[in-house]
């Protein structure tokens, strides 16, 4: 009897279930217009759906207009976009995979250019081609690096202002046909400005020991839980260490897990690093699954489900994962980039008979005939005539 792979088995997430264990991690396009998405997300996203993939995520999208990195990053904070999503989510659910959507805020990492820039800071010479710097905001006055300015210092008035703003892109991101949300505390944007010490020197109830730094990541995950439906999956998304001077640590990482499991979290995203520095990600050795450990702890310790991500990039290397009880997903991102079809690939390499079938039919009826043919003894030519 063949024993199906644990990264090819069914899910069940709350009141969801994920065809398979692969998730497609969101990957930042920077190329929204006016925060709304356009045809290249259609395509972008699409083609996962149609590789076989069980999760697709869109990439870290933001709760408020000042909240985006760049001009080209994905908002939702305006009812103008739903629609704009809904083509999107309709076509990945129509397609076998679940939509699911990442909300974010990037505090003092706004205004800045895309990553071929090395998210240089926008400047007066932006403005005169249209794309007018503005002020980040953060827990503290710290700015994110050498270059960049200083973010404005939320007062606690305007930390309630933002956690309102995350309900409400809760609600729109519902409305727009969502499955399951992911909270992004990681990468060093505004959630986890506020959880490390690197990034927050306040002395007032956001700030001080651990509990304090962890309130508004708390009270932002309260108020999109109260928004979300109990049936759909809740995600959030964690930079287990910093990755710069280890100010933020696996301990503080499994306590938050922790805190966010009894809040209504199902699945913990274990990312990595990227508090300071020009770049999202961040000062962390760079080896195949080198963030399956956070993982790993993450699921025994705090005794919630999680996603592994980081250089899993091939399929054998997937399914140990999952066999060892290191994590319950496994998420992948470049390597999609590389091959959308990565599932079926994946599938095949495991043994998986049908694999073929995560494709769509209008695939699969052509590309299963192609088998068949190739199956086929080639018949010896026929004897010449005398």
């Amino acid at each position: 009897m063949f024993n199906t792979p644990l990264l090819f088995t069914p899910l069940v997430l709350a009141g969801l279930t994920a065809r398979n264990r692969v998730v497609v991690s969101p990957m930042c396009q920077y190329s929204s217009e006016r925060g709304g998405p356009t045809d290249w997300h259609l395509v972008h996203l699409g083609k996962f759906a149609l590789g076989g993939a069980g999760i697709v995520f869109c990439e870290e999208t933001a709760v408020e207009e000042r909240a985006r990195k760049t001009y080209g990053c994905a908002g939702i904070y305006d009812d103008g976009h739903i629609p704009m999503y809904h083509r999107i989510t309709g076509f990945l659910r129509d397609h076998g995979a679940i939509p699911a959507m990442q909300l974010g805020h990037s505090g003092r990492k706004a205004s800045c250019g895309p990553p071929w820039t090395s998210f240089k800071p926008l400047t007066d010479e932006d403005a005169k081609a249209g794309r007018a710097p503005w002020r980040g905001v953060s827990a503290s006055p710290i700015p994110p690096r050498e270059d960049a300015p200083a973010p404005v210092e939320l007062s606690v008035a305007e930390i309630k202002a933002v956690i309102a703003s995350w309900r409400e892109a809760t609600l729109r991101t519902l409305e727009a046909g969502f499955d399951i949300l992911e909270i992004h505390g990681a990468h060093g944007y505004l959630i986890h400005q506020f959880l490390s010490p690197l990034a927050n020197r306040r002395t007032d109830a956001y700030g001080g020991d651990l509990a304090g730094r962890m309130r508004f990541a708390l009270e932002v995950t309260e108020a999109v839980r109260a928004a979300w439906p109990g049936g759909k999956p809740l995600f959030f998304r964690v930079s287990a260490v910093d990755g710069d001077g280890g100010a933020w640590s696996m301990d503080d990482t499994v306590t938050l897990a922790q805190e966010l499991k009894i809040r209504g979290v199902n699945v913990v995203t274990c990312s990595s690093g990227g508090i300071n520095g020009p770049l999202n990600m961040a000062i962390v050795p760079r080896t195949p699954g080198y963030q399956v450990p956070y993982a790993n702890r993450v699921r025994r310790e705090a005794g919630v489900m999680s996603c592994a991500v980081g250089l899993i990039t091939e399929a054998r290397q997937a399914e140990d994962v999952l066999q060892r009880g290191e994590a319950d997903l496994i998420a992948l991102a470049r390597e999609l980039l590389y091959n959308p079809n990565w599932p079926v690939h994946a599938a095949r390499e495991l043994g998986v008979p049908d694999y073929l079938d995560l494709l769509p039919p209008a695939y699969a009826w052509w590309l299963k005939r192609r088998e068949q043919i190739r199956n086929i003894p080639v018949a010896s030519e026929p004897a010449g005539r005398e």
